[in-house]
């Protein structure tokens, strides 16, 4: 359902009598009921992409003010209503499907909001995916990674283990977010053993592990793993890097100095789990990749016609807040990609893609090219002056995200210049030169024609969801 966006930054609401009548609600010092809603409603008059396809988002929607408060005292919930406004569009081959706008969101809390766009979560350290098997409803876990300094990284848990219930109800799905997300910070994973019958068909047998795991405020450090493997007349660096945070774009220099002081000769970034973050780590890390650039054009964020004048440039740089970054002045890189690479991941490759040759191995992306920004109950939508009686904030879609050339067009992802696709059975250790993505790009860099192992048959198991993605860090953020 993704599509080019239209992004609506300041309109003038020709309805002079209820843009007063926000106007006062916006200096109000007493709380009203309607105080949500009605920034709900104004917000996303204002700034959502889809306004002028949304008929209750119409700028002539109301004709009193009267029937405005009506319409928005008719929906039960704040979330209600912002539910009710994302747009839905037209599906061609099923017209009876709705598939509404899966990329924006409201939160009751914005400090909440702020702390995971930043990579701190509620959290108990277990970096998983979730699938379904064997065409049924059932859904087992697998672990991805576990992040460093939290409650799991002290307990027996590791990498490509299988989990199938929570607190011994198995997940399925109509309860895994319920299980897995709940407010409560305590629960107990329970584990199996996954293996195939004669027809190739995976065996989930409980296998009696269970271990309790409790969520904390954890801050995640994006760069996982950053090393150097000699091979041959080569040294390559490789980077495991999972989100883009601006609080750790110093520390991403700090790791190029590492690689540019032990002279790599390539670069190797995996973004296999980065579902996304700020575009302005995004345009750092591509800078620090080169150097050779600065100045140019990394990014452009293209707003629609109406607002095309407020499009803004992302350019390459040499600097964070003003200190020398760290550049390898490289013209190629390796990227390492699944179908979680999205976002402000995606956008490292396409920002790059008109500059140097970036050779992608792994799957295909997740295909998300637009950008959003957390809107407040202010006069302005920032976070000055917000209505002190809520916290509620949006985080919408703003804008579409095309490279200096021009190009945006990756709905349905980035395709891999060396397919291969990352497997329960066959996940390896991070880091590892033996691990199959990761041998791949170094058989590509070295000439060395390492095996690419070949597409074993269909495992069964259809990707259903991440614990990125439920924790809402699938972003491609603007500060």
């Amino acid at each position: 359902m993704k599509s080019l966006f239209n992004y609506l930054l300041l309109i003038f609401i020709p309805l002079l009598l209820l843009q007063s009548c926000q106007d006062q609600d916006d200096a109000l010092a007493i709380p009203t009921d309607l105080d949500i809603p009605k920034f709900i409603w104004r917000g996303m008059n204002q700034m959502y992409l889809w306004q002028a396809e949304v008929p209750d988002l119409a700028n002539k929607r109301f004709s009193s003010n009267a029937e405005y408060d009506f319409f928005l005292r008719s929906y039960a919930t704040p979330e209600e209503l912002f539910q009710n406004l994302l747009f839905k569009p037209p599906i061609p081959d099923d017209e009876s499907a709705e598939v509404v706008d899966q990329y924006s969101w409201i939160v009751s809390d914005y400090l909440t909001l702020e702390q995971q766009l930043g990579g701190t979560s509620k959290n108990n350290g277990v970096d998983f995916g979730l699938s379904t098997f064997n065409n049924s409803d059932q859904i087992i876990g697998y672990v991805r990674y576990i992040i460093p300094n939290s409650d799991a990284a002290a307990k027996d848990i590791q990498r490509g283990e299988i989990f199938y219930a929570v607190n011994g109800i198995s997940l399925t799905l109509s309860n895994y977010r319920s299980l897995l997300f709940s407010s409560n910070e305590n629960y107990t994973l329970n584990f199996a053993n996954l293996t195939y019958d004669s027809n190739n068909n995976p065996v989930i047998t409980p296998n009696g592990k269970s271990l309790a795991l409790t969520k904390t405020i954890l801050a995640e450090n994006p760069i996982f793993i950053k090393k150097v493997i000699p091979s041959g007349a080569h040294k390559i660096g490789y980077l495991m890097y999972n989100g883009f945070f601006p609080s750790y774009d110093s520390k991403l220099s700090e790791a190029f100095g590492y690689f540019k002081s032990e002279g790599i000769t390539d670069l190797v970034v995996d973004l296999r789990y980065n579902s996304g973050g700020s575009v302005l780590s995004a345009a750092r890390l591509a800078s620090m990749i080169t150097g050779q650039f600065r100045g140019q054009v990394f990014s452009e964020l293209a707003y629609n016609k109406k607002k095309s004048y407020l499009n803004r440039k992302y350019n390459f740089t040499s600097t964070i807040n003003g200190t020398s970054i760290n550049s390898l002045n490289l013209n190629r890189v390796y990227v390492l990609t699944t179908k979680n690479t999205a976002s402000a991941s995606e956008l490292i490759i396409n920002g790059l893609d008109p500059y140097i040759n970036v050779v992608q191995i792994g799957d295909a992306t997740y295909g998300k090219n637009v950008a959003s920004v957390t809107l407040y109950d202010s006069p302005n939508m920032t976070k000055a002056n917000a209505n002190p009686s809520h916290r509620y904030a949006m985080q919408l879609i703003v804008a579409q995200s095309v490279n200096s050339v021009g190009f945006g067009d990756y709905l349905d992802g980035l395709v891999p210049d060396y397919k291969l696709t990352e497997r329960i059975r066959t996940l390896g250790v991070l880091g590892d030169p033996s691990e199959p993505l990761l041998s791949t790009a170094i058989g590509k860099i070295t000439g060395t024609a390492r095996f690419i192992p070949a597409e074993k048959p269909s495992d069964n198991f259809k990707y259903i969801n991440d614990s990125k993605t439920l924790r809402g860090q699938n972003q491609m953020y603007m500060e």
